[in-house]
């Protein structure tokens, strides 16, 4: 059972659940800035944590090891959120995307090849509560770099709000999108 339920069940009180739209309204409204570290999961604006430069470094890295220039069939969004139903706007640290104008929306299930999470001090959050939102929408690979371990676990095949496939490569194995088999990246690099 998500974290974030768990608590809400044992202190049975209600509480408001906001929608992608009202949180949005918050923004325009000026409730909401870009300082706000936020991102709406479930219904429930969580507040991210600060970005150490380890893990920003992971993240360049990353982005830099899956990005297949200009003229791929694919984009690299860093830190950008994706729209995952009426009650959830996550913000991935890395995402493949079909390429395409996201000019006047955030990309959802459909346009999503692949999430990538690095996690130092989120680990268990984005291992427990975003891991099943991404398999709840269908989509269809999730990398979760562990960055105080020094692991790369890969999630495939997302059904009743898991992945099926779930794969630890080594550090010297290459590891692939599936739906972009081109790029290939090792843990040894990203981590170097």
């Amino acid at each position: 059972m998500p974290i974030l339920l768990q608590a809400r069940e044992r202190a049975a009180v209600p509480y408001h659940r906001w929608t992608v739209a009202e949180f949005h309204q918050m923004a325009s409204a000026g409730l909401l800035d870009e300082t706000d570290r936020v991102e709406l999961i479930e219904g429930e604006m969580i507040d991210m944590a600060p970005i150490g430069s380890r893990h920003a470094f992971l993240v360049d890295r990353m982005a830099e090891l899956l990005s297949g220039g200009p003229r791929a069939a694919h984009m690299v969004r860093v830190q950008n959120p994706v729209a995952l139903g009426e009650r959830s706007e996550p913000q991935p640290d890395i995402v493949l995307v079909k390429r395409d104008n996201y000019a006047d929306r955030h990309p959802g299930p459909l346009d999503i090849l692949l999430i990538v999470e690095v996690s130092d001090s989120t680990l268990e959050y984005d291992r427990d509560v975003k891991l099943a939102l991404y398999a709840r929408h269908g989509i269809p690979e999730v990398w979760l770099v562990d960055v105080n371990a020094g692991e790369l676990t890969a999630y495939r095949e997302p059904a009743e709000g898991q992945y099926r496939l779930i794969r630890k490569p080594t550090a010297a194995e290459a590891v692939s999108p599936v739906a972009v088999p081109e790029v290939a990246v090792r843990l040894a690099e990203i981590m170097a």
